[in-house]
């Protein structure tokens, strides 16, 4: 996946790594994931057949809140968004959003009534629709949160 208009031109690498350092975590706790690699099946299925999403949020612990993705564009040029993040059109029903100091775990429904309620707001740039959720409400209304 190819992404022109990403500060970080690994960033697809990069939530790769996350991901297995994600997994390998939850594997510690008895929660094992089978992940699913192949652009066809992620699309049809998810991301694993659990059901959990998985996303990298490097300055989370640095900005004091999460950017909850509910829409994206591979390039600022395309003229319209597509549902991602808590939005994504597949067997998604957790959240697990975080860095390599801390993750947090989240119901996607939850998320999407959070969202539509409109008191976090959106933050909508060139390639991202977002809304940010600030960590000690993210405390609150996780279902887990893993400080490493």
């Amino acid at each position: 996946m190819n992404y022109p208009d990403c500060k970080d031109a690994n960033s697809f690498d990069s939530g790769m790594e996350f991901q297995d350092f994600v997994c390998c975590e939850l594997a510690k706790q008895g929660i094992v994931l089978q992940n699913l690699a192949s652009k066809k099946m992620q699309f049809e299925v998810g991301e694993n057949l659990q059901g959990f999403e998985i996303k990298l949020d490097r300055r989370c612990t640095d900005t004091g809140r999460l950017s909850i993705e509910v829409a994206e564009k591979s390039h600022a040029g395309m003229p319209n968004y597509t549902p991602s993040g808590i939005y994504r059109k597949d067997n998604t029903w957790l959240y697990i959003q975080g860095n390599y100091k801390r993750l947090y775990i989240f119901g996607v429904g939850f998320l999407r009534r959070l969202y539509e309620s409109g008191k976090m707001g959106e933050n909508t740039q060139p390639t991202i629709k977002a809304f940010f959720l600030p960590l000690d409400k993210a405390d609150i209304y996780c279902l887990k949160r893993m400080d490493f």
